[in-house]
């Protein structure tokens, strides 16, 4: 019978290959965006799909990222949860790139989805009761 903290440890080690595992996915889709690879004619079919791909694309990796930093949280003049707020930087940075590649184009509403998927993946990643 496994002890809690080897129930933990166990945990942990398979948020942190789901997390591997979908970093390389991740690199992969933004590979297939940046080069116009994306099946658009499959993808075209659904309604919003680059926003709702924003939105849990985003909220996946934040999820993710947080819970293998093990929630942890800047400590100073404000609480701020590492992983997402690094991921936020990064996020926004490419976003802005995207106005420089010839098959992707810079859009307002694409950055807000994308940080609302990382607010929603914090949120998730934090649990009930243990937000701060």
């Amino acid at each position: 019978m496994k002890t809690s903290s080897k129930l933990g440890q166990s945990n942990q080690r398979n948020v942190v290959w789901l997390a591997v595992g979908y970093g390389g996915l991740f690199l992969l889709i933004l590979w297939a965006a940046y080069t116009n690879n994306l099946p658009l004619k499959l993808l075209g079919r659904i309604p919003y799909y680059d926003k709702i791909g924003h939105v849990v694309l985003y909220a996946l990796a934040s999820y993710l990222g947080h819970r293998v930093l093990n929630r942890r949280h800047f400590k100073g003049i404000r609480y701020l949860p590492i992983f997402p707020v690094l991921f936020s930087l990064v996020m926004t940075a490419e976003e802005i790139v995207q106005g420089l590649s010839p098959y992707r184009t810079l859009d307002s509403l694409d950055l807000v989805c994308s940080l609302g998927g990382v607010v929603l993946g914090y949120f998730l990643a934090q649990g009930p009761g243990k937000r701060s």
